[in-house]
């Protein structure tokens, strides 16, 4: 029986590598997801609080209370603290987005040079065996009787 030659034997371990980059590179597309996300809600904070302003402007030309001040005021206040909080969202996301992408950039990296190790042995054992044939054909030719022709 022939013992596994070295790049299947490492056939397991490149396997395990893809896995690893597979499961990274998903990782790294739902944390791409949830940074789309995050800016989404920021933008639409951010629209809010200039639709908002233009209320402002258009009621304040008519006149306002002072209870409408207050609650103006206090509304803004909560928008500018929730667009605050999804800024800090912002951030914490794509910070886990930049170690995802460390983490896939890492595997895809060992999945590649796995892969050339395993080229490299494949393209070793093929010069073995081609040198090899060669000698069985320099041999098998020494040995078969040489016609001379005339």
């Amino acid at each position: 029986m022939a013992t596994p030659s070295r790049a299947a034997r490492l056939a397991p371990v490149v396997e395990m590598a893809e896995e690893g980059e597979r499961k990274a590179a998903q990782r790294l597309g739902q944390f791409q997801q949830q940074v789309s996300l995050a800016q989404t809600k920021l933008r639409e904070l951010e629209q809010f609080r200039e639709d908002y302003q233009q209320q402002w402007l258009n009621r304040g030309g008519q006149g306002v209370n002072g209870s409408w001040l207050v609650n103006y005021q206090r509304f803004l206040g909560q928008l500018e603290t929730a667009m605050t909080q999804q800024r800090q969202s912002l951030t914490w996301h794509q910070n886990n987005l930049n170690n995802a992408r460390d983490t896939w950039q890492q595997a895809y990296a060992r999945v590649e040079g796995l892969r050339k190790l395993v080229q490299r042995y494949l393209d070793e054992a093929r010069r073995i065996e081609d040198k090899r044939e060669q000698k069985l054909l320099d041999e098998l030719s020494q040995r078969l009787p040489r016609h001379e022709f005339p």
